[in-house]
């Protein structure tokens, strides 16, 4: 039996799915997937699609990591700055990059609408500012992105604004992107994977990945025993590739630990009282706060990391304070959930995508923007294996370094360096 979901409010409000059989025999196919978030799940729909035989392979349950955990906010563009796309490749190829995360959103709303996928979305996002400094560099941003990338529909709000949106003193402005909006995570998963499945794509949970034979044809064993013969194989594992896998993937990535609370249910006047619109909210600090309203009128609420490895104590406290620091007036209001779960972080905080054969392809490094750029990361997979690889070898020429320190002291360093950008933030 595959591991179960993690306790959290996604999980208590996901639509009913299938527990799906692991692999119990060996198999031949033209591609194997291993992971089964949204990357993992988008590659097989495209592919199974197109009529290629597809297999994925999920140690646990579909969307058990980071695809079913987030925040739920699809946010145009990187988690790094544009200027270190434009650095690494020049700026038409920052553009075509840049391009790639507004098409990812239309490719979201296109998989909702075709397949039905009832994920609770809406469209608009504030990026918020807490200080003047931070003003300062959204609308610097809000230029670069009209003048420099053709991107229309961003709105800078001032403080008024804002406090006419959301009933709280803390922000001084924000950037408005109604390009960008939220999603249950979860069911938005759950709901690719039964795609795939309609497409003639194979799903196999509890099958965990142990290793791969490199070859024109790729063996893909599995902890149980049973193997995978496969022309091509996608590896979407991100937070969770294991170094027997592929040690050098997962030096690249430092798994991060987040954290989300939900309040009780607060009743639609009392939730439309504290967030007036539908919008995600993010602000602009490193070390971020993020929230959102569910469609049964709950906060959904973000705001620690962890790069211990270790969480805290008492999450569901530490968040809950950081919430009310935003909305003091839910003090009296009950958390009903608190959980947590890796994402996947490269050292630049740019996607990380390429090849470790010429037909073995990875995804990784989405550095908490995944829920949008997992979706079209699949479908350009999927381009190349069919033969189009022009989009997806765009972002193979992203250069990507290991984290210091190997696995001992690696932690440690990074540890220290997030002192300094928490101090960053309080200035």
């Amino acid at each position: 039996m595959a591991v179960p979901h993690i306790d959290s409010y996604y999980a208590a409000t996901a639509h009913p799915a299938p527990e799906r059989p692991a692999l119990d025999a060996d198999l031949d196919v033209d591609v194997c997937v291993v992971g089964g978030g949204i990357a993992g799940c988008s590659t097989a729909l495209h592919l199974a699609e197109r009529g290629f035989r597809v297999v994925v392979l999920e140690g646990r349950r579909v969307g058990w990591g980071a695809s079913g955990r987030s925040g739920g906010q699809a946010i145009v563009g990187f988690s790094c700055p544009q200027s270190t796309l434009v650095q690494a490749v020049g700026r038409d190829d920052a553009r075509r990059m840049f391009d790639v995360s507004v098409e990812a959103q239309d490719l979201i709303r296109a998989l909702v609408a075709k397949h039905r996928i009832e994920c609770d979305l809406h469209w608009g996002h504030l990026h918020t500012a807490l200080k003047p400094r931070q003003v300062v560099e959204l609308l610097a941003h809000q230029r670069e992105l009209e003048e420099h990338y053709g991107y229309r529909g961003l709105r800078w709000l001032d403080g008024d604004e804002v406090r006419h949106i959301l009933r709280t003193d803390r922000y001084v402005g924000a950037l408005r992107d109604d390009r960008s909006g939220h999603l249950h995570p979860l069911n938005y998963t759950l709901g690719i994977a039964a795609a795939a499945e309609a497409a003639g794509a194979r799903i196999c949970e509890g099958t965990e990945v142990v290793g791969l034979d490199h070859g024109a044809t790729v063996r893909v064993r599995t902890q149980a025993g049973p193997s995978v013969r496969a022309r091509h194989v996608a590896l979407c594992c991100n937070a969770y590739i294991d170094a027997r896998i592929s040690k050098t993937l997962r030096d690249r990535i430092m798994p991060v630990g987040t954290y989300i609370v939900a309040t009780e249910a607060l009743g639609p006047a009392r939730i439309e009282a504290l967030v007036r619109e539908n919008v995600a909210v993010s602000d602009v600090n490193f070390v971020l706060d993020y929230f959102r309203r569910s469609d049964d009128h709950r906060l959904l609420f973000g705001g620690r990391v962890s790069y211990s490895g270790r969480d805290a104590r008492n999450t569901a406290q530490a968040t809950r304070v950081r919430m009310l620091k935003v909305f003091p007036q839910l003090a009296d209001a009950k958390i009903e959930y608190a959980w947590g779960g890796y994402v996947d972080i490269s050292m630049s905080r740019a996607p990380d995508f390429g090849r470790l054969e010429p037909n073995v392809y990875y995804l990784q490094g989405f550095s908490g923007h995944g829920i949008a750029l997992t979706g079209i990361a699949g479908r350009l997979v999927a381009d190349t294996i069919a033969g189009q690889s022009e989009r997806f070898d765009l972002f193979t020429k992203l250069r990507h370094r290991n984290f210091p320190g190997g696995p001992a002291f690696r932690t440690p360093a990074l540890m220290l360096a997030m002192l300094w950008f928490r101090l960053k933030d309080l200035l």
